[in-house]
């Protein structure tokens, strides 16, 4: 773990330094009103270029690499037999497979040869589809994807889901736009350089690619987009088992789930029904070379960030450089780390939060969510375009509210498991495999109450509609996010805005559908949907008027939900801080801000994010956030008191001038 890169500046003597809050990041010499995140972020931004290895760089990667470093030293210790209980012996040995470089040289493409020549040995469609199937189960979704989540109509059990899958680029945009014309040729080149260096001739490989594109192209002439997949009700339809199987006769169905070991159900759940027809229609009708060429390249893409180095170069060179604009693969023991905390998190998480996460942390933030969740109970009580019979039925919701903060309390088992120290693929995919057989199982059982869908260290958070709940891992309870050793204005600028963007997005366009028990169920009035749907649309307009890049907007409709959490959660944190600051008395000014001023700036430097282009991209077409550089100031724009906070004219040219929309 020498190797870190110090321009990262997060190792100092061997250690790894706090992150903190600071007014020395602020440019100053920008006007607040004017352009905010430059104003609160100016100078850290100018300071700190992106790492090699990195595509972007902000405040979120850098509480991951810290975290990354902790798991790390983790790692190290079970390798070296310090730990060793039987999650500390698997993980030790999983790390040392991962960290075997002379051995992964060694054994070149070994690992999946034998599953690349049984791929090759496919000439009937019977053997095609056991195939498809057998790589589904150990994580390749080829053609669509499943999986096994609570039912979205009756949460109380889990159901299995069919939806679109079986594309290799980020989104179908990449494949039918002009935008991505010439990253779709270095795809092409990219899949041709794969198969060369497998084994296959130059006329052989080019073929090959040309089928895999041809197939990938119809895929994503049918997939919804990325908007389209937002709407609840159009992405839920339940079929009987029975039903779904003659309808989508070719991908065997019922063989499907023998073979994953699913409880046979007695229906399921198809996302996008034009997609699953489309699969059963490929596997029937489409020439078997290419769909064996389609399926080889599926093994061979999954699998090359885990085989020698020639392969990880090449996959790195089109996904990392080309997709993401990399500049260089990041250290080996990061990507170590990175793989075994996907593959057994839970088990690394459980050492983690007893070094790094105290009870005094957890109930610190638990206080806050508690004073979060208050302000919030109070906000719905007093809204004045809601009526009274939706604002009964909200209450009712949120009193059946949940929360979770640092870790779950029962770590999951992980003694099936096999784990040897010389087979980093096969100890990949017989994780997958653990997992996969894990949550297929449970299909048309009762639903785990307890279950985290993040692991301890992530930084990160989620609301889970089905659950009713908020969820708040170790990983992201931690300095800038959350820091005890900070003022109360930086804290609810930050975690409390967190907290109350999590708890909006109950009540987000899409967290609105479902109800107190998690059902999505329709219990608002038509008079306050019609309200709703006026002012979610002038958030829409308004964020997609904004131009990331030239002629590169936020897809406004796409990023409606994270656009009305931003906006709601720094609302109800503002609130929240007054009620605390009213309780227990303002401070002075500090660093020769007022609160008010700290709350703000706090916020905006949580988004505070260097990105490379091509990510940019990727992300305008694929992620429902918006961008950093708009999470970090439009929602401070549209709050009233923003504008008194830092003396705004609002009738100046280039002032705020944001008309101020909150739903909630």
């Amino acid at each position: 773990m020498s190797e870190d890169n110090p321009k990262e500046g997060l190792i100092v003597d061997g250690e790894m330094k706090t992150l903190k809050f600071s007014t020395s990041f602020m440019d100053t010499s920008i006007k607040s009103c004017t352009d905010f995140y430059m104003y609160s972020n100016g100078k850290w931004l100018a300071e700190n270029p992106i790492p090699e290895d990195k595509s972007s760089y902000g405040t979120f990667s850098q509480m991951s690499e810290r975290n990354r470093y902790l798991l790390g030293k983790i790692l190290e210790d079970c390798a070296s037999g310090n730990i060793k209980d039987s999650n500390g012996i698997k993980l030790g040995n999983f790390y040392r497979s991962a960290m075997n470089i002379d051995k992964i040289e060694e054994l070149q493409f070994e690992p999946i040869r034998e599953m690349m020549s049984s791929i090759e040995g496919i000439f009937t469609r019977e053997e095609l589809v056991n195939k498809y199937i057998e790589m589904h189960s150990i994580g390749i979704q080829c053609f669509f994807t499943a999986e096994s989540a609570p039912d979205k109509k009756n949460s109380s059990v889990y159901a299995l889901y069919l939806e679109q899958g079986g594309l290799t680029l980020p989104d179908r945009d990449y494949y039918i736009t002009d935008t991505f014309s010439t990253l779709k040729k270095d795809y092409e080149k990219h899949i041709v350089k794969m198969f060369t260096m497998f084994g296959y001739d130059q006329k052989r490989s080019e073929k090959m690619a040309e089928n895999i594109l041809s197939l990938e192209d119809e895929i994503a002439k049918i997939h919804r987009s990325r908007a389209d997949l937002r709407d609840e009700e159009k992405n839920y339809n339940r079929m009987n088992t029975a039903d779904a199987s003659s309808s989508y006769s070719s991908i065997k169905l019922v063989e499907y789930i023998n073979e994953l070991k699913i409880p046979m159900p007695q229906y399921v759940v198809v996302g996008q029904p034009e997609a699953i027809l489309q699969a059963s229609e490929i596997l029937q009708t489409h020439d078997i070379e290419k769909l064996r060429d389609y399926l080889l390249w599926n093994l061979l893409r999954f699998t090359s960030p885990f085989l020698h180095s020639s392969a990880e170069d090449e996959n790195f060179d089109f996904f990392g450089r080309k997709l993401m604009g990399k500049a260089k693969k990041e250290k080996r023991w990061k990507s170590a780390v990175r793989i075994v905390d996907g593959c057994m998190g839970e088990a690394l998480g459980e050492i983690f939060v007893k070094r790094h996460f105290g009870n005094e942390a957890r109930d610190r933030a638990n206080i806050m969510v508690s004073d979060i969740i208050e302000t919030f109970n109070g906000r719905l009580k007093n809204l004045p375009w809601i009526g009274e019979e939706t604002r009964k039925k909200a209450l009712l919701k949120f009193s059946k509210f949940r929360t979770k903060i640092g870790h779950p309390d029962k770590f999951r088992n992980y003694d099936s498991l096999e784990i040897n120290g010389d087979d980093y693929v096969g100890n990949i995919f017989r994780s997958i495999k653990f997992e996969i057989n894990r949550q297929m199982s449970r299909v048309g059982g009762k639903v785990d109450r307890n279950e985290w869908y993040m692991t301890p260290p992530t930084v990160n958070a989620y609301f889970s509609p089905t659950d009713n709940e908020i969820v708040f891992p170790a990983g992201i309870l931690q300095p800038p996010g959350f820091d005890p050793e900070m003022d109360d204005a930086v804290n609810y600028g930050s975690m409390g805005a967190v907290i109350g963007h999590e708890i909006t997005h109950g009540f987000d366009d899409q967290g609105r559908l479902y109800d107190e028990n998690g059902n999505m169920l329709n219990w608002w009035t038509e008079t306050d949907i019609e309200k709703f749907t006026k002012l979610a649309n002038e958030i829409d307009i308004l964020y997609s008027g904004l131009e990331t890049l030239p002629g590169l907007h936020v897809n406004g409709k796409l990023t409606l939900g994270e656009n009305i959490a931003d906006i709601g959660g720094l609302s109800i944190a503002y609130e929240a801080l007054q009620r605390k600051l009213a309780r227990d008395g303002r401070p002075g000014l500090i660093d020769g801000f007022t609160p008010e001023q700290r709350f703000f700036i706090s916020f905006s430097q949580l988004w505070k994010n260097n990105l490379r282009e091509e990510y940019v991209k990727l992300l305008i077409t694929s992620d429902p956030h918006s961008p950093d550089v708009f999470r970090g100031a439009i929602p401070a724009y549209m709050h009233e008191e923003f504008k008194r906070a830092f003396n705004c004219d609002t009738d100046a040219n280039g002032s705020v001038k944001f008309k101020r929309t909150n739903i909630w």
